[in-house]
């Protein structure tokens, strides 16, 4: 059986990462990752089109000072995207997101299992906890950079409004402002639960050795009595 301080040690470190998997499981069921301004100016109309969406869902508005409105649309963002490179890319945000959300369920298994065994010399020790936690964290930082990348590089707001909207032309784009919302920042959140994970279990470890150290102290350093008896 774990010591008192080893079951206290990886049940909070269960707990940040079994955090870390409830947070990406909020993500993935939000829209608010980005909300992007598009300016338009043509002969018929000028104003702005809002889109805000996330890796699955989304909603469009029109904001026109001239010009008849259409009404709000709510859109598949997969559904709207065509076989490019910007739908490609989206498709693996998605996947390092799920690999990450899988990640976390196996750092807070690790963990878990860890409070109540001693499965040192094995994978599913301290070191499967480095693993899943580290992978987790990872794709998390992966998943931002490809979004960012995307709507920034790729253009895929502006590929979306295009797609919604067909009766406007490219050239009516007048210039495109991008807001990212509170599910893409939870994001940093999830990294920052998985590396307090790994941090917790580092210092565990640095406790044990310098515990076994003192155990193994040579004799000159014992007590004289004790030496003597």
């Amino acid at each position: 059986m774990p010591t008192k301080k080893k079951t206290l040690m990886f049940l909070s470190s269960f707990f940040t990462s079994f955090g870390s998997f409830i947070v990406i499981c909020a993500i993935l069921g939000t829209q608010e990752w980005v909300s992007s301004k598009i300016s338009i100016h043509d002969l018929s109309s000028s104003g702005s089109i809002v889109i805000t969406y996330g890796l699955f869902r989304g909603q469009s508005t029109q904001e026109l000072a001239q010009g008849l409105a259409e009404p709000d649309k709510y859109f598949e963002v997969l559904g709207k995207l065509d076989g490019s490179s910007r739908k490609t890319l989206h498709w693996v945000a998605v996947l390092a997101l799920s690999l990450s959300l899988c990640a976390s369920l196996l750092s807070s298994a690790f963990t878990f299992y860890n409070s109540v065994s001693n499965p040192y010399q094995t994978f599913l020790g301290p070191v499967g906890v480095y693993t899943w936690s580290g992978l987790g964290a990872g794709l998390a930082l992966l998943t931002m950079a490809l979004f960012v990348g995307n709507v920034q590089a790729n253009r895929l707001s502006e590929d979306l409004a295009r797609a919604l909207y067909p009766l406007y032309p490219s050239a009516a784009d007048t210039g495109t402002t991008h807001t990212y919302g509170y599910s893409f920042w939870l994001l940093l959140l999830v990294i920052l639960l998985n590396t307090v994970t790994v941090v917790i279990i580092v210092f565990y470890q640095k406790a044990r050795h310098q515990q076994r150290q003192e155990q193994k102290k040579p004799m000159e350093y014992a007590p004289r009595d004790g030496i003597l008896f």
